[in-house]
């Protein structure tokens, strides 16, 4: 392959370059910059271009929202992107892992170098990186506007690759989209969406979240986002306002949302604005409970949660190690979803800050994510599921440990966060085993352990070494059976 490869899209000529092993297409667009006229609309499509587009330069980075470090804003709104990565030399009917960039629904970017694909596409997968409208611009309720944009680009994204990955070697029938958190929650969503699952063929979530919220409390979001900014609460009033100004706001209502907590309850504890509304029309109901219900059909689904998921924003905010019974109780009351003493039963010897931290990690992940592989197979599908345990010195096996270990960036500024400057080999090998295990997936459907069910729930315990086991977390299991996670209302 040329220095410089080109591929003809349905669209138009790509320029990418090589790295390594990889042929690398950045920034390719897959709907028009959704900015002016067509600023919360629908994703339109792109029109065909002459000559030769070059996809060197990652796209920018859609506005980010939310606390912690997040890509730096750009003038450009070409944000609907996706970057396509193929082996070098090249090859075809290679399949597909898609992974939709989309953190706490607020946050990511293409051009994160956790996200470098090098280590999966010299295992020979076909890599693409989607970027979506997150925040305010994809998931606020407006009138005068479709909700649920971020999805919408989604499927956007995975009919441009339905289209297109052929030509980059890609087998269209052999695609897996694949997310954590707010991406994976999005790949919960895009399994119940009519729409949508024709365009992949299995699926990927780690850390799912339990976030989906109604109409009426996604209205008195944008209420509160529209008297801070002084403007109407609809896609004209909103319109003047500059995306960055407007994903400020978000961030700013995020960290303000505790004063709202008697009407936003759960929403406000976490911190969180913004998230796919079970509208009646795109998304009629919560992923568990469409897939529970008979609504959507089951797939070949890779699923799995940290074990201590809630640690890492635990430290990050300080108040590790500063929790009180107060706290404790306030965290059952909030987050159990039943009687709160349930928790206390199940955890007798738990401290206040263990107490914390177990209520939190099941709300937030570890419950959403063992729910969701119980319901797809209830819906007929083939769940796999994981716990990881392999864990960092400080940050023990929090949320996030595990998208650097997978995609093998341990060098990322990430992975130098959870493992230090020179990663132990438990943490290579460990980083290994989970590629391997995507690769395997992605290939056959099969990661290389015992699907899930309700007789055995085997479960693979990551670590090293890895062991397959019944579910570890049963106490919790059984305090959440049969009570998924509910969409987000006001008091």
């Amino acid at each position: 392959m040329q220095k410089r490869p080109r591929i003809r899209t349905a669209e138009g000529v790509v320029e990418g370059e090589l790295v390594g092993g990889t042929a690398i297409f950045r920034g390719i667009p897959y709907a028009q910059p959704p900015v002016g006229a067509l600023r919360f609309a629908a994703p339109a499509p792109v029109p065909h271009w002459d000559g030769v587009r070059p996809a060197v330069e990652f796209g920018p980075p859609p506005p980010q929202s939310g606390p912690g470090p997040r890509a730096e804003a750009s003038d450009d709104a070409n944000w609907l992107t996706v970057t396509v990565s193929t082996p070098v030399p090249a090859r075809s009917g290679l399949p597909v892992l898609v992974w939709i960039s989309c953190g706490g629904y607020m946050a990511g970017t293409a051009a994160d170098p956790m996200f470098d694909p090098a280590a999966l596409t010299s295992a020979g997968l076909v890599v693409v990186i989607v970027q979506c409208r997150m925040g305010a611009e994809g998931f606020a309720l407006l009138e005068g506007a479709p909700s649920n944009r971020g999805l919408l680009d989604q499927i956007a994204a995975l009919e441009w690759i339905r289209r297109n990955i052929a030509a980059f070697g890609g087998d269209p029938e052999a695609v897996t989209i694949a997310g954590t958190s707010g991406g994976a929650g999005s790949v919960a969503a895009l399994l119940t969406i009519p729409a949508a699952r024709p365009l992949f063929r299995r699926a990927i979530t780690h850390s799912v979240p339990g976030l989906t919220i109604t109409p009426a409390l996604a209205k008195e979001v944008t209420a509160a986002l529209a008297d801070r900014l002084d403007v109407a609460p609809t896609a004209a009033g909103f319109a003047d306002v500059p995306p960055q100004r407007l994903a400020e706001e978000v961030t700013a209502l995020c960290a303000d949302s505790p004063a709202h907590k008697e009407r936003w309850g759960r929403l406000a504890h976490l911190g969180i604005v913004v998230c796919p509304i079970i509208d009646g029309d795109l998304l009629p109901q919560p992923p568990w409970e469409a897939l529970t219900d008979g609504n959507a059909a089951g797939i070949d689904l890779l699923v799995g949660h940290m074990r201590d998921e809630f640690r890492l924003f635990s430290i990050m905010m300080g108040v590790r190690g500063t929790f009180t019974e107060e706290d404790a109780a306030t965290a059952m009351a909030v987050f159990a979803p039943g009687d709160p003493a349930e928790y206390r039963a199940a955890y007798p010897d738990a401290s206040a800050d263990e107490m914390v931290e177990i209520v939190y990690s099941d709300a937030t992940f570890r419950m959403p994510s063992a729910l969701l592989a119980e319901a797809n197979a209830d819906a007929g599908g083939t769940s796999y599921l994981f716990e990881m345990q392999y864990a960092s010195e400080v940050y023990g096996a929090c949320h996030s440990i595990d998208v650097p270990l997978a995609f093998g960036t341990l060098d990322c500024p990430t992975g130098v966060l959870l493992f230090g400057e020179d990663a132990p080999d438990g943490a290579r090998a460990m980083s290994d085993e989970l590629q391997h295990t995507w690769v395997r997936f992605c290939a056959t459907g099969d990661p290389g352990w015992p699907r899930y069910d309700a007789d055995g729930r085997n479960t693979r315990l990551l670590d090293t070494p890895s062991t397959t086991a019944p579910y570890p977390e049963e106490r919790s299991r059984r305090i959440w059976e049969g009570r998924p996670p509910l969409p987000f209302a006001p008091a």
